[in-house]
């Protein structure tokens, strides 16, 4: 059974990504102008009024926007990699499961933030346990608890892997971004491509465990 390969994820993304150069980059820049439109919006709603119900629906505007962006791009970077010559820009656009998605990623959050309140290493841990909830909700529309176990057991025996992964990933974008951040263009769909492969990659993995147990 093959293990997971950080290595093998980038290189995936990269040859993915030269496969409809142009289409990517543009994509990239979409969703750019699109997180840039919706923090004008909620700063321009939230700077015309010291009002604490200003304050909320800004607040509670940006949460409802962003996650609907987020999802979109989630199932937009699936779609990618699994049809790179059929994702198109409507798949941006997946809204369902909101609510799933959206109390997913608060109990991710909330679970994160205190594993780094307890020195760091927990926290560490629970992001990379956790790190695929979102996707496990949008590709098979899991609830948020059911999510989140999921996410455990796919990563389960691959957290060092996971974490060499994102800090190759931080590395890259970090280089991407010192290239007058046009390096960026490349290096955010590269690394879309390559999360979307890792995903696959544990998902898969994690089901022929279950194959071979049942069978032995």
């Amino acid at each position: 059974m093959k293990t997971f390969s950080p290595g093998a994820a980038i290189k995936f993304g990269w040859e993915t990504f030269k496969k409809r150069t142009m289409f990517f980059v543009g994509i990239t820049i979409v969703i750019g102008i699109i997180s840039w439109a919706i923090g004008a919006l909620v700063g321009a709603i939230a700077a015309s009024s010291t009002s604490p119900v200003t304050g909320l629906i800004s607040f509670l505007l940006n949460l409802g926007l962003s996650t609907l962006l987020n999802m979109g791009v989630i199932a937009y970077a699936l779609k990618a990699h699994d049809a790179p010559n059929a994702v198109a820009a409507k798949d941006l656009w997946h809204p369902q499961p909101f609510l799933f998605y959206l109390g997913a990623t608060v109990l991710v959050f909330l679970c994160v933030g205190i594993g780094f309140l307890l020195i760091i290493v927990p926290g560490i841990i629970l992001a990379l346990m956790l790190m695929f909830t979102p996707y496990l909700v949008v590709d098979k529309n899991l609830g948020p608890i059911v999510a989140m176990k999921e996410s455990k057991r796919i990563t389960d025996g691959s957290k060092w892997q996971l974490f060499v992964f994102a800090v190759a990933l931080f590395g890259l974008n970090l280089l991407g971004a010192i290239a007058l951040l046009i390096g960026l263009l490349v290096t955010i769909p590269v690394s879309m491509l390559a999360i979307a492969h890792a995903y696959r990659q544990l998902e898969h993995r994690a089901g022929e465990m279950v194959t071979s147990r049942a069978s032995a």
